[in-house]
């Protein structure tokens, strides 16, 4: 593929780093191949999550075309600059199409990334993982990468005013290479989510306790913070889906 656009926005997103002073703790970076198909899995905590996911392969060199929501491309700006980045649309009333793009762009060589949980997580814990990463990977033969990202969360997500303040630690935690055979879908979706919840809570512990004092918003609440629990996070979940319900059919 021709990468006239990524290698520029690269560029102007490590001098936003730069520019507001962050500091990042990234670890097994190793894991994400040099060469050939790859799929990045990651948590989804905050709006910008894409853009440090994509730092996560930098260290081999590698680009990541992620597969995002369908509004996105329909958007009058961001659609052409992600097609230009040949990120994946995704239809989620009509997957077919995006899981055969990205087993085409896997099995050319390409490096995926993908959100399994959907959508953010309010909780700022895993949510249940849909089985797509699974079956994609092991459609395409390739292995799954998976990726914990913490601390972009607190620039922006849901519920929360933005604060791009200076001097945060963004932690990136890469696991170890997980080889979906795609037999028994459900069960490797379920071992992946384990490895996954593992990761975020050693990627929570080793976080400057300095940056993540107890009651903090950012924090999850099975961490002494105040953010929501995986059950309200479900009810604010639900009530945002009805709300988006209702105005859809008010148009």
């Amino acid at each position: 593929m021709r990468d006239l656009t990524y290698p520029p926005i690269i560029w102007a997103a490590k001098a936003a780093f730069r520019a507001l002073g962050q500091r990042f703790t990234m670890t097994g970076t190793e894991h994400v191949p040099r060469t050939g198909g790859a799929l990045l899995v990651f948590n989804h905590i905050g709006y910008v999550d894409f853009v440090y996911g994509g730092f996560a392969a930098q260290p081999s060199h590698r680009l990541v075309r992620f597969m995002s929501k369908r509004e996105l491309f329909d958007h009058r700006w961001v659609g052409p600059l992600m097609r230009s980045l040949h990120h994946i649309e995704v239809d989620r009333g009509a997957g077919v199409a995006s899981f055969r793009t990205a087993v085409e762009y896997l099995k050319a060589g390409e490096v995926v990334g993908i959100f399994p949980e959907a959508t953010i997580s309010r909780s700022f814990e895993l949510k249940e993982f849909k089985s797509g990463a699974v079956r994609i990977a092991a459609d395409a033969g390739v292995p799954i990468i998976p990726v914990i990202l913490w601390g972009t969360h607190r620039m922006m997500t849901k519920d929360h005013p933005r604060d791009f303040s200076r001097g945060r630690t963004i932690a990136i935690r890469v696991g170890e290479p997980f080889h979906p055979t795609g037999q028994d879908a459900a069960a490797e979706t379920a071992e992946l989510r384990a490895r996954m919840a593992t990761m975020l809570e050693e990627a929570i512990a080793a976080y400057p306790a300095a940056e993540q004092p107890p009651g903090s918003w950012w924090l999850p609440a099975s961490h002494g913070g105040s953010a929501p629990t995986p059950a309200e996070a479900d009810r604010l979940d639900d009530e945002e889906r009805a709300a988006r319900l209702a105005r859809r059919r008010k148009r």
